[in-house]
This record gives structure tokens, sequence and C-alpha cells, in this order.
């Protein structure tokens, strides 16, 4: 099984409004593989003693640097955590605490040290997951599967998942009577009554899959035939259903071939919605209420005026903004007194309440690092 841990907004606004001296933030490949762990574990350490390394250049106290070895120390030496991964991991530590997200897109390593959390990597994993979950359904089976953009496909167990249609009414079979000979209810028969057997079974899965799937935001992508299809999108309780179905009957058909035809709803869902955002950034544009230009997207930031946020996930600028006025100023190197001014424009936006989209360079409208539209013009 794929091990996530997708941040919330509310997640992602928590570790934005830190502000102390040093946050350490950490990103690292992984794999699900646990013979994998150990190169993983070994690129943390390696971190460890760079940030330590650019803490003591910044002539932090010696007590806090040791308490930072500590706490990712710690980590370093938990062979439980290390045992469940995804395709990358973030690592958020504090002389005090370390919070960790593993994470099903792969993202490039990066250690930045700093008196703030580096978020822009993180924000891609709740733009655009890369994850989904796909219910394989049919008259005589069910299961869930989780898939993310590579790898192999999971089977998710689900306790009191029904096995089929009609043991789940309590039938020997999907057009048989009731243990005492009579039809449901005495009325219902022929298809209308297999219509509604197949309604209750939905609404079986739809109960046993709400404690599973509590709390995420990943896509749910339904494998079925019709009319089972119809009658349980009818049911069904979960906000992430996609439109996009996998047709026909999921039992003749491997989990791998259901996860790579999921992948592909995901594309066209990911590329609608890039396309809508981009037609929206254009007509605020058309009404000059957006900006792309780094240094007006920092001074909006700072004044709460940002709206909508798009930045370029690999793009780095090492410097500061100006807290009062957001005038920025760069520099040569990433140490531990310098952060990244995209991720720091992308942590006062957060702050004020923006949506953002962090996007590969491809999609960034204008082509810049930077790309905002604006409650009102600053």
């Amino acid at each position: 099984m794929l091990h996530t841990d997708i941040p919330t907004r509310d997640d992602v606004d928590t570790l934005a409004a830190v502000r102390q001296h040093p946050c350490v933030s950490v990103y690292l490949s992984t794999t699900p593989l646990p013979q994998d762990s150990d190169k993983a574990r070994v690129e943390l350490k390696n971190c460890l003693a760079e940030a330590v390394q650019q803490l003591r250049d910044a002539k932090t106290d010696k007590g806090v640097i040791e308490a930072v070895q500590e706490t990712l120390g710690d980590l370093v030496e938990d062979s439980d955590f290390w045992r469940s991964l995804s395709y990358s991991l973030a690592i958020f530590a504090t002389p005090t605490s370390v919070r960790t997200f593993r994470l099903p897109n792969r993202l490039s390593g990066a250690l930045e040290v700093s008196d703030r959390f580096y978020l822009k990597p993180l924000l891609r994993a709740v733009t655009f997951p890369q994850s989904a979950f796909v219910l394989a359904l049919a008259q005589n089976s069910v299961r869930l599967l989780e898939i993310s953009a590579e790898g192999p496909v999971y089977a998710v167990p689900v306790p009191g998942l029904p096995s089929d249609v009609a043991s789940s009414v309590g039938l020997p079979s999907i057009s048989g009577r009731s243990q005492d000979g009579h039809s449901m209810n005495g009325r219902i028969q022929g298809g209308e009554g297999q219509k509604v057997r197949m309604r209750q079974y939905a609404r079986a899965i739809d109960r046993a899959l709400r404690p599973v799937l509590s709390g995420l935001d990943l896509p749910l992508v339904l494998a079925a035939a019709e009319p089972l299809a119809g009658i349980y999108r009818s049911v069904n309780s979960y906000p992430n259903l996609t439109e996009g179905i996998i047709a026909g009957n999921p039992e003749e058909t491997p989990d791998e071939e259901l996860g790579k035809a999921a992948r592909g709803i995901l594309d066209q869902l990911y590329a609608a919605e890039l396309e809508t955002l981009k037609d929206r950034m254009a007509s605020r544009a058309a009404h000059g209420r957006a900006v792309t230009d780094l240094s007006d997207v920092a001074r909006a930031a700072t004044y709460g005026a940002v709206e909508t946020l798009f930045v370029d996930i690999d793009q780095s600028v090492p410097g500061v903004v100006d807290e009062q006025t957001g005038a920025i100023t760069l520099s040569d190197t990433e140490d531990a007194v310098s952060y990244g001014v995209v991720d720091e424009i992308l942590r006062r936006a957060l702050l004020s309440g923006a949506e953002i989209f962090a996007v590969r360079a491809d999609d960034m409208p204008g082509g810049g690092a930077v790309a905002a539209g604006v409650r009102f013009v600053v």
C-alpha cells in the first residue's frame, strides 16, 4: 500500500505561520519499497550535516544547533517510520518539533535553513496530488485501489466492504427471493427488483468507504458498467468522485490497466483545471488586476492584495523581502540568513487567504517565476 500524508490547507497555513530561527525544511526523493529506505535515511543524515554547517556559519547558538540535531536525529533512527514511505518526503523541523508528509508526487531533493519554512514544493502536492483511488465495482465483486503518478497499483483494505450484490442484501442471487420465499417487500421483482438490490449494494459500499476516505481530498475514479455505475453515482457521498469513468466490467481488467486508465482521467481533470485558471488570469489581466513582475507580486503579497497566486515550483530566487514594504533584496547564495523570495511571496499570500497553485514552468501565466491575480492594485 502507498503511504501518504497529503497536507490540508490548514496544515500548510500552520507551517506558513511559523517564524523562528532556525526552521529546517528538507525534501527527499523516496520510494514505497522498504528496501530503499536506507538510501533516504542516508540523504537525511547528509542534509542534517549541511544544515548544521549553515547554522554554525550563521553563528547560531550551540544549544540550538544541538537541539536541531537531536530532533532530526531521532527521526533518522525511527526504523518504523522509514518502512512506510511514498515517492517524496517533506520534513519541517525546529529545535523543538518535527512535521513530516509522505507525498505521492516526485519532488526534487532540497534543503532550506531559515527563520521560516520552505513550502513551495509542498504546495505542488496540494495543487495536483497525482494520486487517486479507483473503485472497481461490479455485481459480483468490488475492490478499492490506490494509484500514484508512477509505480504499482495498491489494493486498499476496506473493513465491511460487501463482496457482491446478492450477499449484501441476504439473497442467494440478485434475481432471487428472500429467505421466506417471497420477493422483497412483496412487490419488487424482475428488473426493478434488481436495481433496488444494486442500490442497496451501492449504499453498503459507500458506507464502508466513508471511514477509509474520510478527511482525504484525493479524486475517486469509478470503474464500472451501467446500470451499476449510474446507481453508485446516485448514492455516493464522497465529494471528489470524478466525472470521468472507466467504463466496462472491471472484473475483466487487471489492476495495472485500471491504474493506467485512471491516470489518463487525472491528466484530463488537471489540464481542464489549469485552462480554467489561465483563462481567469487572462481576464483579470485585461482588467488590470493581474501582475507578473516579481517585485510587483512581492509588494502585493505584503499588503494582502493577492487573491490567486501561481508559482513556478522549479524556480528559486535567493534573497529577502522587506517586512513592511515588500521590497526585494536579492542574494547570490542560499544560506541560513536569506531565503527563497518566491517562497516568501507564497507564504505571505497564504496568510492573507489567497488561492495558491504550484505548477511547472510550461503552465505559468506570463512565463515568469510568479503571477498573481490581485484583489486591488497596490
